[in-house]
């Protein structure tokens, strides 16, 4: 049965309140993350994007004005269903519109594979962020 994903982008105006749920339930009740590192300040600076499945708000990511995507966030129930690729694709396309000529993201250290299959490349150390193993990734654009 394949289920329609809706992507919504938006500021944190817009879509804050729904992607503020679903980041405080998976970084900040599944995964232990501090609140006060969950929540940065960069929101309202941002490009934020929602997934719906089923008329329900699924999944979240958010692109900032340098290029860097983070805070992808699938809740668990709606995982293995292609709503991290939908958001991730939405968040490149964004960055290319937006005239990036690449864009990084730390990635988790269980979801490197995830984002190889995206085209993304892993460089340097692996590193910690608030308790969870992390690399850093870049996918060129222009590629």
């Amino acid at each position: 049965m394949s289920r329609d994903i809706e992507i919504r982008e938006g500021d944190w105006a817009s879509l804050g309140e729904a992607a503020g749920e679903i980041r405080r339930v998976v970084f900040i009740e599944e995964q232990a993350v501090p609140r006060d590192e969950e929540w940065d300040g960069r929101d309202p600076e941002c490009v934020h994007f929602l997934a719906r499945v089923d008329g329900r708000t699924v999944g979240t990511a958010r692109l900032l004005p340098d290029g860097h995507i983070g805070r992808v966030a699938v809740l668990a129930e709606a995982r293995g269903l292609g709503i991290g690729l939908a958001l991730m694709q939405a968040a490149i396309v964004a960055a290319r519109h937006r005239g990036f000529s690449s864009v990084e993201l730390a990635a988790q250290t269980h979801a490197l594979a995830f984002y190889e299959r995206l085209g993304f490349a892993a460089h340097g150390e692996t590193f910690q962020d608030a308790g969870i193993p992390h690399r850093n990734m870049v996918l060129d654009l222009n590629a």
